[in-house]
């Protein structure tokens, strides 16, 4: 069968397991309500502008967060129960397996969207886009995003040992990333060599992206090139996008390729010692 059909059906049910559950749908919806959070705070005494660009940075975090931070996690996960491996044998079993999460961050990333932009207008006054075009743009930066930063995601994930430590130290630098890629403050105000090392990685455009489609033409200003550059964004974060694609499924068969029964036996055995400890 079609490796990509399988991959939306698996999503599917993983979206409606989650519905099922009141911790995940808990813990899925509190990342929109932390930024709407953060939002009102920095709103207190501030203008319609800060309100905008914090929801303009939340949703930008958000993308970042569910696909470099949350896919691993997954990822990790399914290597402990065993899914992985179940899977190693099953040919296009690693792209089926991605599109499915692909798709389940999709979902999620575009609920939590709507959470951001309805209570930020409903709660905060923050405006929406005002025209199509506006709308469009943000419609097709979110969808690079997501396929840019879900694939990359799940490359990192498959290159991490199999140890709960590791992804921890992981994410630090990743939310060292989040602070220095002018999600919710001008990249401009920021010393060159990290305007240069933000440049690099998909946040920074994501953000600019979102900007562009939330905050009025004037914003442009404070922008490191005075413009919004819609061609340089969709070109960065399509071409992680095609890396991504590429990588992902290869590391993921290598990775699983490396599992085996006694691995796994081990490990369980090891979380079992360590929980009785």
């Amino acid at each position: 069968m079609n490796p990509y059909r399988l991959g939306l059906s698996r999503g599917a049910i993983e979206l409606r397991q989650m519905l099922r559950s009141r911790k995940d749908i808990y813990a899925y919806l509190s990342t929109p309500l932390l930024f709407l959070a953060v939002s009102y705070w920095r709103s207190q005494g501030g203008d319609d502008a800060t309100t905008q660009l914090s929801l303009a940075g939340g949703i930008g975090s958000t993308i970042f967060m569910f696909g470099l931070m949350t896919v691993p996690q997954f990822l990790f996960g399914d290597r402990e129960d065993g899914t992985l491996l179940r899977l190693r044998g099953v040919p296009g079993a690693m792209t089926a397996y991605l599109t499915g999460k692909v798709l389940f961050v999709l979902v999620n990333i575009t609920v939590s969207i709507a959470l951001l932009l309805l209570g930020g207008h409903l709660l905060l006054g923050g405006g929406l886009p005002d025209t199509p075009q506006r709308w469009l743009t943000l419609a097709w930066v979110v969808a690079l995003g997501i396929t840019a930063v879900v694939p990359i995601g799940a490359a990192v994930g498959s290159l991490l040992p199999a140890a709960r430590e590791a992804l921890g130290l992981y994410m630090l630098p990743m939310m060292a990333l989040m602070l220095v890629s002018g999600t919710f403050s001008p990249l401009r105000d920021m010393p060159g060599w990290l305007q240069n090392l933000a440049s690099f990685f998909p946040l920074r455009w994501i953000a600019q992206g979102v900007r562009s489609a939330l905050l009025p033409d004037s914003a442009r200003v404070l922008e490191v090139s005075g413009s919004w550059q819609h061609a340089t964004v969709a070109g960065v974060l399509a071409l992680w996008t095609v890396t991504g694609l590429a990588l992902a499924p290869r590391l993921l068969q290598r990775m699983a390729r490396r599992e085996s029964g006694s691995r796994l036996s081990e490990r369980e055995r090891r979380r079992m010692a360590k929980s009785a400890y």
